[in-house]
Formats: structure tokens, sequence, C-alpha cells
């Protein structure tokens, strides 16, 4: 039995950390800590990222700039996390924490006086490099500190920074520029930052610093690692403004990054401190939560982009008027998360079949989506917002459990920055794809649109021109009344297109979501929840 227990292990037992503090209420403080620290990096990155056409309006800002803004930031948020474990490994989770929540916060002061976008965007880098660093600590502090018997719900704890924070995003951009100011959209992140601050300081263990790390520094993987990163990722980010690979700038990006990660990766397998173990890949159930954390957060993020994008550009609705929407799925999350966590710390619950069970629910949800028409208003998408209440915590938290339980305390900082650059990884291609697949599909349903009205409109032309019959009293010039009506007869087209479009990325996302169902209650082993040392492990 012991023999057959031991062939579904990674590797041998790793060592225990290095320090373990004892747990108690002291300890929980600093874990919330950490948590509320990690939820506000998101709402740094998220309430900006909505409410940026409000920010270019308040500071002159063209479409174009505004766009960089965020591929800047993302981009440098997604290096920090790569390279993250290991400079907490040797600065301390205690010091490293602290340090990088007040830098983070400190840089939102002067944010909405920047001269001009040159100097924003040089400040979101730093801002988004101090904010990247904190979600791999917030994933080492839950294995590390939590007892094994609730290890599980510091994973659902974790798994709040992907359904609940980017979900609450909305409706805090809606508060801060609506009732607010728009200074407050940068600025928002202070008082919670220093909350976060100060119970970090009182709750986290002071473990020691390990300066002589320095000795074996990874020098080759820092400087190819960041650029090759940042140019993947703005490649993601810009690729459809700038019409992709018609573009010389994001072919650059993508030869020359594409090329660069490579070097990165093949380093990272041989170094002696590298900043991940790739040789994790080498195991089933790795391979499996990774690939699938990329998909269900990016399934998660393009269906909460959906109702907002048309909400907007169809029913011109305002963040404040959207914000319901949002909400509905964020506020639910506080509850079952925990719910969630708990059966999946059942060890008579197979994590891999409630994460099949929630994206059945997503599956079920993109579906409801396919009946999108121009009529919709914010009220029809409730119901495929509750389905996504149980869908996400339902796929997050059992892919997180197969990432992760499978590996002990000690690996915990090489699998954070992993699991912590593919899920930021996931929210580029998620915008990658909601541009590409979104402008194509336009483009298709309007060209069709418009070719079968001129294919019938001789047949139709004597029931008359209802958009030119209800402007005709508007002016007594027939050639301002026939103008009028040809813009307003494009508008419709437009609408009618973009409806179609969002139709369509619902129908895809209904076999993506069957097909991770599938491929999840195939590919990975069963993982069993963790217990003290001393409890017997079922064999299976």
């Amino acid at each position: 039995m012991q023999s057959a227990a031991a062939a579904h292990r990674v590797h041998a037992p790793p060592p225990m950390p290095s320090y373990i503090p004892p747990f108690g209420l002291r300890t929980v403080i600093g874990c919330l800590g950490m948590l509320l620290a990690v939820h506000v990096a998101g709402f740094n990155e998220h309430v900006t990222e909505i409410g940026l056409t409000d920010i270019r309006g308040a500071m002159h800002i063209g479409h174009d700039e505004g766009t960089w803004l965020i591929a800047i930031y993302e981009a440098f948020n997604i290096a920090a996390m790569a390279f993250t474990p290991w400079f907490y490994m040797t600065f301390s989770i205690y010091r490293f924490s602290i340090f990088m929540t007040a830098i983070m916060a400190l840089l939102a002061l002067p944010a909405p006086y920047m001269p001009d976008v040159t100097a924003l965007c040089l400040l979101r880098a730093f801002q988004g490099l101090a904010a990247g660093c904190l979600p791999p600590v917030l994933m080492t502090v839950m294995l590390k500190y939590l007892p094994a018997e609730i290890r599980v719900f510091g994973i659902g704890g974790y798994a709040m920074s992907a359904t609940f924070g980017p979900n609450l995003g909305l409706p805090l951009e809606a508060f801060w520029f609506e009732k607010i100011g728009w200074h407050w959209l940068y600025w928002e992140i202070i008082p919670l930052a220093a909350l976060a601050i100060g119970m970090m300081a009182y709750g986290l263990p002071k473990d020691p610093v390990h300066m002589e790390r320095f000795e074996k520094f990874n020098w080759l993987g820092l400087i190819v690692g960041v650029p090759a990163i940042c140019s993947l990722v703005i490649m993601l980010y810009q690729g459809d403004r700038l019409d992709w690979f018609r573009s010389p700038l994001i072919t650059h990006l993508a030869f020359w990054g594409g090329a660069a990660f490579i070097v990165f990766v093949v380093n990272e397998a041989f170094h002696p401190s590298p900043y991940f173990k790739i040789q994790y890949w080498r195991t089933r159930n790795i391979q499996a939560a990774l690939l699938s954390l990329v998909g269900i957060l990016a399934i998660c993020a393009l269906m909460s982009e959906i109702p907002t994008t048309y909400l907007e550009a169809v029913r011109g609705y305002r963040p404040i008027q959207t914000a319901p929407v949002s909400l509905v799925v964020a506020l639910p999350q506080l509850l079952m998360l925990p719910l969630i966590a708990a059966l999946c710390n059942s060890r008579k619950v197979d994590c891999r079949i409630v994460l099949a069970a929630g994206m059945l629910c997503l599956a079920a949800a993109a579906y409801l989506g396919t009946w999108l028409t121009p009529d919709w208003v914010r009220d029809n998408f409730y119901p495929i917002q509750i389905l996504q209440i149980f869908g996400q915590p339902m796929t997050v938290i059992p892919t997180l459990m197969l990432a992760t339980l499978a590996l002990g305390p000690a690996d915990g900082a090489f699998i954070s920055g992993m699991v912590n650059m593919l899920k930021g990884l996931a929210n580029a291609v998620a915008f990658a794809l909601f541009s590409a697949l979104t402008r194509r599909r336009e483009q298709y349903h309007s060209t069709m649109l418009l070719d079968h009205h001129g294919t019938h409109g001789l047949a139709l032309q004597g029931q008359g021109n209802a958009i030119a019959g209800q402007l005709a009293g508007t002016s007594v010039d027939a050639g301002h009344v026939a103008r009028n009506s040809l813009q307003v007869f494009h508008t419709y087209v437009h609408e009618q297109s973009l409806v179609l479009a969002l139709a369509d990325l619902y129908f895809a996302l209904i076999w993506v979501c069957l097909g991770y169902a599938a491929l999840n209650l195939v590919l990975p082993r069963r993982v069993y929840p963790p217990r003290p040392p001393s409890s017997p492990a079922p064999v299976r």
C-alpha cells in the first residue's frame, strides 16, 4: 500500500519550510491582511481599467494612448508574478509584502497629476510591478502558515482574487466616479492598503532574511524573462488594435519575445536557483490544472465582459447602471467560496466532479446567452449571472487544489509564481480573444446584413421606408432627411451585428466549457484535502 501511495507523489516528501509559526488569531489576522492587500492590488488594476474612459476624459488622453496605460500596467504586473517568489524567500514574506503594498499605495498619490501620458505610463509600470508581487505571496502564505486541515479554505481565500475582486471592479468604479470624484479611481487603494499593512505588520510572522541567496542569483533568468513576458503581454493587449502581424511592432514583439521566453524556460530548467521549477510540468495533475486555470479564468473574464459590452454599446448604460449585473456575481462569492471550500475539504468528495459540475454551470450560462437580442436590458442577464455564482467558485477552487495539493508546503514558492503568472496571462488572453473575435464576427454579420439588404431592397421597396417616414417631419430638406435615415440605418446594422457577434461568443463558450469538463474528468488524478501528518492517508 505504501508503494501505491508513493506512485502518485510528484516527488519525495519535500523538506519542511524554514519557519512555520504557531497557528493562532495573530496568524489569521496576518493572512487576512495579505488577502486584503491582494484585493487592493486587484482593485487598482480593474477599477482603473474599467474607468479608463472617464480617466481619459478627465486627463485629456486620446484613445490609442489610453490603451498603452492598460498594456504597460498589465505587462509589468504579470512579469512581477513570475519572479516574486525568489525575492520574498530572500527578503522574507513579512518585509517584502509590507514594502510592496506601501509602494503600490504611495504611487497612487501623484497619478492624477501626471503631466503627460509618458509620465503616467512610467508610473503605472512601477505600480503594476509592485501590485504583481502580492498575489504569489498570498498563495504561499495560505499553503505555508495555515494548518493542513483548513488549507483548502486558504485556497478558497486565494480564489477570491479571481472571482470576487474582478466582479467588484465595475461597482467600485461607478461609485467612485459618480459619487466622489475621478481622482479616487487612483486613490481608493490608499486607505485599504494602510489597513492591510497594519494587519500584516501585526500578524505575519517575522521570518528571517536569507541574503546569502544572492550568491546564486539567477541574473540571466531575470534579464531575459522580464522583457520576454512584457513583450508577449503587450502583444496580446495591442495586437487587435494594430491588426496583429500586419504591424511591424506586433511582429517584433512576438518574434523576439517568443525567442527570449524560450531562452528563459531553458535557463529555468537547468539553473540551480530557478524562479520556478519547469519540472513540475511533467506531472499530469499540474499539466491539467495549469492549462485548465488559464482556460477557466479566460472563460470567466469573457462572460463578465460580454454583458458589460452589450449594455454600454447597445443600451447606452453608464457603469453605475451596469453595476448591479456585476454585484449579482460578486457579493454571493463571500458565501459561496467558503461553502465550496468546505465541500472540497471533505475526503468523500472528488474535486474533479465539483470542477466538472462547475463547468456545466458555466456552459448553461453561456447557452442562455445565445438568446441575446437587441431588446435585452440589465434584468435579462441575471439568470446568466446567477449560474456564474455557482460556476466560478466550483471551477477555480478545484483547479487550484489539483495544482497545489500534490506538493508540499515548501514547494509553495515554486508553484505560486507559475500559477500567478498564468493567472495574469489568462486575463491577457481573454482580452485578446474578446477583441479579435468580436471584431471579426461583427464584421462578418455586418457584411451579411448589408448584403441581404442590397439583395432584397427592391423587393421591400413597395412597403416604404419606415426610417424615412419617422424622420420626414424633422426637416423640410429631403437630402438632410435621407442622410439622417442612412445614419439611423447603419446604427441599427451596427447594433444587430454586435449582438450577433456576442451571441456567437456565448455559443463558442458552451463547447469550450464542455471540453474542459470532460478533460478534467479524465486527465488529472484525484487529490485529497490535506490532513495532519498523524492521520493516515487513504490509498486509491
